[in-house]
Formats: C-alpha cells, structure tokens, sequence
C-alpha cells in the first residue's frame, strides 16, 4: 500500500504566508500618502502668510561667524538681508475625522526656518562649497496651540540671511512639529517666497 508522507514544514510555511500576509493588508495607514482617499496634514491645518510674498530689506548689523578652518581666522560678518512675515495656522473641520483620531489642544512644539536661495521660488542651491548662512527668531505668538478647530495661532518671525548669489530672493521653509494631547507628532512645513526686490 502506497503511503504519503507530508512535510511538517509546510502546513507552518503557508500559516506564516497567511500572517504575513493579514499584518500587511492591517497595517494600511488611512494617511498612507499613495492612498488618494488619505488625509495629509494641509488636508486638517490652513495656513497663510504675509505679506505674500514677502520682501527683504538690507539687514541691521546683525552678524554671523564665517568658520575658515585650515589654520586661518574667522571672520565675522553682517549678514545681508532681513525679513520679517508672520504665519497663521489652522485647524480645519477635517482635524476632527475619526480617520485622524486627534485629541485637542494641538500644541506648537517646535519651529525652524530654512533659508534658499531660489528664482521664482525653484530652489537654485549654491555650488562650488558655498551655503546660505541665516538665522531666524520668532518675535511674538498669539498662542501656542491650536484648543479646537477655527482657531488659529499667529506667529511673526524675523529671518537673517545672507546667501552666495547676494541677492535677495529666497525661499524659507518653516517647520512646524505639532503634537495633540495624547502625544501623537506631526509637522507642518510652510513655504514663505521672499520677492527678488
């Protein structure tokens, strides 16, 4: 009598496929950025700017430190242009999608700015070794959080620079890092056009 013998390997083979294949299909995020129906961050938080664009004016005095090294000095030097705009975040209705699961107030973390030297506002990046050089603060803020949605929070911020094309248009990034009241983080990245005079 013809006997069949089974390998052992394949029953646990075609499970772990099975799990494997259960665990992708379950960790779809809703705000997986290829899904068209996901929610992106500018989906649930506007935001706006002024003065669109903004304009630079020649800087202060404010000065940086140019580090040479080899051996040679620094030099200390002003930077040439300054800017001042303000930002205005917002959050939508949209925030308050089961899909999102946020907890309000939605707190401003942290900020950044980074400064480009741009046409158009098409980043244009320095060659041959040369960077911009800038420095940002933010002056004032009306909150620092974001209670419910349609309330907003106004930040104006001051921005240094100094970049190797020596002219004045720019494109500054700034980096928003919110976080809701369960701890969950996300940033908010609004791009400010600095016009060419």
């Amino acid at each position: 009598m013809p006997t069949t013998t089974f390998d052992r390997r394949t029953p646990a083979a075609a499970l772990l496929g099975v799990l494997l294949m259960t665990f992708a299909l379950g960790c779809e995020s809703p705000t997986d950025p290829d899904d068209e129906d996901s929610i992106g961050v500018d989906d649930f938080i506007e935001h706006t700017y002024t003065p669109e664009p903004t304009h630079a004016v020649v800087s202060d005095g404010k000065t940086y430190r140019l580090v040479r090294g080899n051996n040679q000095p620094d030099e200390i030097l002003a930077y040439d242009w300054k800017t001042s705009f303000a930002i205005t975040l917002k959050a939508t209705s949209t925030a308050n999608s089961d899909d999102l699961d946020l907890t309000f107030p939605l707190k401003i973390s942290s900020v950044t700015a980074q400064v480009q030297q741009a046409a158009g506002g098409i980043v244009s990046p320095p060659t041959g070794g040369d960077t911009e050089h800038y420095e940002s603060l933010v002056t004032s803020a009306t909150a620092n959080s974001l209670p419910d949605v349609d309330v907003s929070a106004t930040l104006t911020f001051d921005v240094w620079y100094d970049l190797p094309s020596l002219r004045r248009e720019a494109l500054i990034t700034v980096t928003f890092v919110l976080q809701d009241a369960d701890g969950r983080q996300f940033q908010k990245m609004v791009e400010v056009q600095v016009a060419p005079s």
